[in-house]
């Protein structure tokens, strides 16, 4: 019993020593310890939040510096060589001066317009004698945030190096702003090329700088603006468009159309040769629109993660089967494949996927290049030839037709797995996204956004015309587009063949 007694009193001992030192407090040291872990984890937490905002940044500038190049030297040359010899100089002017003018604009008013958070503005009528006798004290809001912004950001102000978490909470704004700039270059700068060879360039310039303002900015704020009545986060029909497929390939290409129908023909269209000048100049220029075409639409993801990646591979993929998609119908039509028939292919196939290249997966960026390639030759070939309307370097057949295609088969094949856009349900699951996820109302979205790009571009197109045409004067005369526009506008000539 004795020895029975003493071994409980030591093991109770030793199982109260733990409990005694644990409840005794931490030591300085280890408190110290603690609290620079924690500072060491802060510090590595900052650390990574700065390397993804750097690279980030790295990625976006890249991206805007290629979708520049998409405009000069890529449309400029492909433009270029598309013309006769006797506007080359003119026609590589036209998408020039939209480099220097709508930066300008841009940093003025042009992107306030786009991405500022729009106004509300109140009328009081009551003053009018007979609105106040008749409805007495009457006063009409009209909130224009759904359809343009304002300007809060006029002259770039409050524009700074600091994010803003509505446009890329991992970038500078600054870096937003100037990669939305090259978007509204190029965009005016397709439309030249309905009416290359007959138009003023005065009368361009004016013509293109109104439009940018009047078509350009609001389309823009409608679908990626804060409060657009299009914006995939809260607008009345949210449209989804990643690189601008209605921003940018509806609004040009249906404006070029309105163009070349308002202006007409050519002196001598179609009876007239009238075939490029230069293939090797637009060859060269398509290859540097399909890999600026990489910053257009990547980019877009306004960041370096996987999304990026997504429209990339969706950009690539598009391109190829569209360049041979336009040259098999061509080949079966013509009896032979052309180089320019290829190049035509790819940028259709470019401009299709543009709206789709962040929602959809590969295997779908394959299809909608091969619509594209088939169509937009359709367009071209049998379409403009049965109507017979002049659009002379085809910017509607290819720009107005591949961005809505685009726009309708973004609603059908958007995948909530590539880009859970409208967020993602109890389960983690993606909502659906597009048709093939279920949510077909989303193509009914697309075509509401296809449609209100498509008015606004005829009437703003159309009233600006009428504007500059009666005041200024649009076409030139016909000598002087007979003699060529080099030397009529600019005087001088791409090619001096007597020196």
């Amino acid at each position: 019993m004795l020895r029975c007694g003493i071994i409980l009193l030591f093991l109770s001992a030793f199982l109260a020593t733990p409990a005694t030192a644990l409840a005794q407090p931490v030591a300085p040291d280890t408190q110290a310890q603690i609290a620079a872990l924690q500072q060491a984890v802060d510090a590595n937490k900052a650390a990574a939040s700065a390397a993804q905002s750097a690279g980030d940044n790295a990625w976006m500038l890249v991206s805007a510096a290629l979708v520049l190049f998409m405009t000069a030297p890529g449309l400029v040359l492909f433009y270029g060589g598309l013309v006769r010899r006797k506007n080359i100089l003119a026609t590589m002017m036209q998408s020039f001066a939209m480099m220097g003018l709508i930066t300008v604009l841009w940093a003025v008013v042009g992107y306030s317009l786009a991405f500022g958070a729009g106004n509300r503005y109140s009328f009081d009528l009551s003053d009018i004698p007979v609105i106040g006798a008749i409805f007495g004290h009457l006063v009409v809001s009209l909130n224009m945030s759904p359809f343009i912004g304002g300007f809060e950001h006029a002259f770039l102000r409050g524009v700074s190096l600091a994010p803003n978490p509505n446009y890329g909470g991992t970038i500078p704004e600054q870096t937003f702003m100037v990669y939305q700039l090259m978007f509204a270059i190029i965009t005016p700068a397709l439309i030249t090329g309905a009416f290359a060879e007959r138009v003023k360039f005065s009368s361009m310039a004016v013509f293109l700088c109104l439009w940018s303002l009047v078509v350009y900015c609001p389309l823009a704020h409608m679908i990626w603006g804060v409060g657009g009545i299009l914006n995939t986060a809260g607008g009345r029909w949210p449209v989804l468009d990643f690189a601008g497929g209605t921003v940018v390939h509806i609004s040009s290409g249906v404006s070029a159309l309105v163009c070349a129908l308002y202006l007409g023909k050519r002196v001598g269209y179609p009876h007239e040769n009238m075939t490029p000048h230069s293939m090797v100049l637009s060859f060269i220029g398509a290859a540097m629109l399909w890999v600026g075409w990489f910053g257009f639409n990547a980019g877009s993801a306004l960041s370096a993660g996987p999304l990026a990646t997504s429209a990339f591979v969706n950009t690539q993929f598009a391109a190829a089967s569209a360049a041979i998609g336009w040259v098999v119908a061509e080949w079966l039509q013509n009896g032979k494949p052309t180089a320019l028939g290829a190049i035509s292919g790819a940028v259709a196939g470019l401009a299709t996927i543009t709206q789709a290249s962040g929602f959809v997966q590969p295997m779908s960026a394959l299809l909608i290049g091969l619509i594209a390639g088939v169509v937009c030759s359709f367009m071209v070939f049998n379409v403009k030839k049965f109507f017979g309307y002049d659009d002379s370097l085809d910017a509607f057949g290819v720009h107005g037709v591949g961005g809505t295609m685009g726009a309708l088969l973004t609603g059908l094949l958007a995948s909530g797995a590539i880009n859970a856009v409208f967020g993602k349900n109890a389960a983690g699951q993606p909502n659906p996204t597009g048709a093939i996820d279920g949510n077909w109302h989303q193509f009914l979205n697309q075509s509401v956004g296809a449609g209100i790009g498509w008015v606004l571009a005829i009437v703003g197109t159309l009233l600006l015309l009428v504007l500059v045409d009666k005041t200024m004067g649009m076409r030139v005369s016909a000598a002087d587009e007979v003699q060529g526009l080099d030397l009529s506008q600019h005087n001088e000539e791409g090619y001096d063949l007597n020196s």
